[in-house]
């Protein structure tokens, strides 16, 4: 534990509370963990709904610069995240493949259309919005029907949002508990310099004098507790990236630095607070009160 100059000289600190520090990185790195797994599954949803393909499907005899004009107009709609144009030789390389076997040799020739596969941006990969889209590119006279796979999309809407609640009720509830366990860990840790902090008090210390030493400590306490977080959280994600080396495409780095970052301050500024109201408790202590 850290040692206090006697009063009149400018308090020093020596060491920081280890069991505070190690007590506060382990509710740190659970809130780190649950951030990080929401963004993982916020990411997921985007993957999928980035791959959500809506299949324009032209009129049979529709001509290619039709076509090609009609792929320039959507691609410049704010929901497109990109248009690929499949030709109708695409399209019966792709379904021969499919079926593994020649069906243009079967029935002589080509009975497919040509076709634009639109990719929508993630924030309108949704029934509502979709409906909206194909509404509009319906009225073009070269579109004969657009396909897509409705039941993925209301599968995966459905499913992030009920994943999306249960991980901020549970960041909430684990957000509460860290401030309860750093407030009762560095609330014990200051318990034990009552005695110290009265006595300050009563040889005319100043409550700003009395208080810098121990709101240093409480900086220094969850400075190391979020850096420790950090690390623990890095290794973490380093040992999932081993395991399940897929986990990468769905990783952003400015997204983990932030998530460290706040890791980081999130302990230095519960770690502040905790000790203020810890030490300001003890100066309104009464003295009679200080063995009870």
């Amino acid at each position: 534990m850290e040692e206090i100059e006697e009063v009149g000289r400018k308090p020093r600190i020596t060491r920081i509370y280890p069991t505070t520090v190690i007590s506060t990185s382990m509710v740190l790195l659970m809130i780190g963990l649950v951030t990080l797994i929401g963004i993982h599954a916020k990411n997921l949803s985007n993957y999928i709904k980035e791959n959500i393909v809506l299949t324009v499907i032209m009129n049979e005899g529709s001509a290619e610069p039709d076509v090609l004009k009609l792929k320039n107009e959507i691609s410049q709609h704010g929901y497109v995240d990109k248009v690929n144009y499949v030709s109708k030789d695409e399209a019966a390389k792709t379904l021969t493949k499919d079926l593994g076997e020649d069906f243009i040799r079967f029935l002589g020739y080509n009975p497919l259309s040509p076709s634009l596969d639109v990719y929508l941006k993630p924030a309108y990969a949704d029934k509502d919005s979709i409906n909206s889209i194909k509404s509009q590119l319906l009225q073009n006279a070269v579109v004969k029907e657009i396909n897509y796979q409705e039941s993925l999309v209301e599968s995966v809407n459905r499913n992030i949002n009920v994943v999306q609640i249960i991980l901020v009720a549970f960041a909430f509830i684990l957000l509460i508990i860290a401030i309860s366990l750093i407030y009762l860990t560095v609330r014990l840790a200051i318990y034990s310099r009552r005695f110290l902090i009265k006595s300050m008090q009563l040889v005319g210390a100043t409550k700003g004098f009395i208080q810098r030493p121990f709101l240093a400590i409480g900086l220094y306490n969850g400075l190391f507790a979020g850096v420790l977080a950090a690390l623990m959280l890095w290794a973490t994600i380093y040992i999932a990236q081993k395991e399940i080396p897929e986990l990468v495409m769905l990783q952003d780095k400015s997204e983990f630095i932030i998530v460290y970052a706040g890791v980081i301050i999130l302990g230095v500024v519960l770690s502040f607070i905790s000790t203020f109201f810890a030490v300001n408790k003890h100066l309104r202590t009464n003295i009679d009160k200080l063995y009870h």
